[in-house]
């Protein structure tokens, strides 16, 4: 019986030992327990855990990186977040982990740190309490002053050290404000000249706008619908058109014999007959109410085609062109003549 019992209580021994191995233990010692006010001592963190679970102290948990450190007893302490750490492999499934963590106070006294509690996924640990003897700084009236530093030099004068803080942190925002102004006076400067600020687009020339006239009349079939007058009428406003903005001749408050003599005495008096057949035909239909033949609707729209091609303006560098071709044509030409 008492054999059985024996064995009951190493079983029960042996568990328990396991169950304290499963668990994180964490023991917190510092270099020293006097410090001098404002030095700093490193306090020192060795946790004992499973491998393979993440863990860490609460109290560094949302620390705002750039304050740098962790205030405690009523922040006359402070831990800094820069601590080190490493790892030691302890076998059986378990590792240590050694933190290195700087501490500085500021006010004398002594003081009890807090438990720390480390946490690994859902197991944790209060670390023991500490004291620690923050000693003051004894400053007399007879202790010297230690005089200031002078301001060293940057070395190496570059540009952006003669310029302020600000102008050399939004240099770009001024470049846009900058560039914003000079782009602001170049539109109103634009706008004054041209009444634009974009670009206007090319205006049609007279030779387009009646060959782009011509083609949309034709895809009306209007004769072919027997609408006969419609069609004369769009045919000859055209042509009106064109004369008046190619020419100069105000055709649009002309009778067909006013715009037959104008053309008498222009440049272009040798196509009349085609603006002549137009004409009398339009007349006929307009006022007197004849129909024309299929043939004389052709003609017309034949014959207005044949002017606004043969009367549109040639460009000047084409016609030097042609001029120049000409003239080499005709050296040649005489040079192989009197060869022969």
């Amino acid at each position: 019986m008492n054999q059985r019992i024996k064995y009951i209580l190493i079983l029960l021994a042996c568990v328990c030992c396991l169950q304290m191995q499963s668990k994180v233990m964490v023991t917190a010692k510092l270099d020293s327990v006097n410090l001098l006010m404002g030095k700093l001592t490193t306090l020192s963190m060795e946790v004992v855990q499973d491998k393979g679970k993440p863990g860490g102290f609460k109290i560094f948990r949302d620390v705002n990186p750039a304050l740098g450190y962790v205030g405690v007893c009523g922040d006359s302490i402070e831990l800094r977040t820069s601590y080190t750490t490493d790892t030691v492999d302890l076998g059986s499934g378990r590792i240590q982990i050694n933190y290195q963590i700087p501490l500085q106070a500021f006010d004398s006294g002594t003081y009890r740190l807090p438990e720390f509690v480390y946490v690994s996924e859902s197991d944790s640990a209060r670390s023991n309490a500490l004291t620690l003897n923050v000693v003051p700084v004894k400053v007399t009236a007879d202790d010297p002053i230690a005089g200031f530093a002078k301001v060293a030099e940057p070395e190496g004068s570059q540009f952006f050290d003669f310029v302020p803080d600000w102008l050399a942190d939004f240099w770009w925002v001024i470049l846009i404000v900058l560039l914003a102004i000079a782009a602001f006076i170049w539109a109103m400067r634009r706008y004054k000249k041209e009444g634009t600020v974009l670009p206007k687009k090319p205006e049609p020339t007279p030779y387009e706008i009646a060959m782009s006239g011509l083609l949309k009349l034709k895809d009306k079939k209007l004769w072919e619908n027997g609408m006969e007058k419609e069609y004369f009428t769009e045919l000859t406003d055209i042509l009106r058109t064109y004369l008046d903005k190619r020419f100069g001749i105000n055709a649009m408050e002309m009778t067909t014999r006013e715009i037959m003599d104008r053309l008498y005495h222009s440049d272009v008096k040798d196509k009349r007959d085609y603006i002549r057949q137009i004409l009398n035909v339009a007349d006929f239909v307009k006022f007197a109410k004849v129909r024309p033949l299929p043939a004389d609707n052709i003609e017309a729209y034949n014959n207005a085609v044949k002017f606004v091609e043969e009367t549109k303006p040639v460009p000047v560098e084409k016609a030097d062109d042609q001029t120049s071709d000409a003239s080499v044509r005709k050296a040649q030409t005489n040079k192989k003549g009197g060869g022969k």
